[in-house]
């Protein structure tokens, strides 16, 4: 199966060379996708010159338009079976991660694999962000069906992304990325600046819950009809002993 690696950035340009570098390094096989979503910094610029060295594709949105239409826009334009979304912002980037992003998917054991990076300020076992990390991978197959309804919804599409396949009962498997580092808005930008974002993207995430409270009922409705046939499974089993 081929794999699309889609990277979304917006004014990255410390650390977009190091992360379209390394996804083409590593990833010799798989299809690029670079979406910037209207840098107004030096990003365009560096992204350019690394196509003199590195193939790619690079599209760039006229004006900032939030990370979900980029990552709807990167599904638009990619032709792989397989979509990993990767992260602008990363550092500390290896081969592994790579691979354990993309195997379970390959060997059928998870239809969505979600890394979270191991340098962060919050332990990975009680991180409750973790199921909010950029790194995922997934079927596009999978994703298709909700590409209109997650693609004005901004920060609070991996929400949607999580509660639309535990409502359809797809696996998702959590894994650690060792030595992968993900930077903190309190090291990105001002406290008063982190502080606003993480108020507005938190709105954003809670609306998201709120408007689709039909996912989460479905998800919940799930995972008791999954525990009942369970239960009933196990009980045949014993009445036939």
């Amino acid at each position: 199966m081929k794999v699309s690696i889609i990277i979304c950035t917006y004014n990255e340009e410390k650390t977009i060379a190091n992360v379209v570098i390394s996804c083409c390094k590593f990833n010799p096989e798989s299809e690029i996708i670079v979406i910037d979503d209207g840098s107004i910094d030096k990003t365009e610029k560096i992204i350019k010159e690394l196509a003199q060295n590195y193939s790619f594709i690079y599209e760039k949105l006229p004006v900032n338009k939030g990370k979900s239409w980029a990552m709807v826009r990167g599904v638009e334009i990619s032709t792989g079976d397989i979509i990993l979304f990767f992260d602008a912002d990363v550092s500390n980037i290896k081969q592994s991660h790579f691979n354990e992003l993309l195997d379970p998917i390959y060997l059928n054991s998870a239809e969505m694999v979600l890394g979270q990076a191991s340098e962060t300020i919050i332990n990975y076992r009680i991180d409750p962000f973790k199921s909010l990390t950029g790194e995922r991978a997934l079927l596009k197959k999978d994703i298709l069906p909700i590409l209109n309804d997650i693609r004005e919804i901004r920060f609070g599409i991996e929400t949607f992304i999580n509660l639309y396949f535990l409502s359809e009962g797809k696996r998702i498997k959590y894994i650690k990325l060792d030595g992968f580092y993900h930077p903190s808005k309190w090291i990105k930008t001002s406290p008063t600046k982190a502080i606003k974002e993480f108020i507005s993207e938190g709105q954003e995430i809670a609306l998201t819950l709120v408007k689709n409270h039909n996912l989460v009922t479905q998800h919940i409705n799930y995972s008791i009809k999954k525990q009942v046939n369970k239960f009933s499974e196990y009980f045949l089993q014993r009445l036939h002993k």
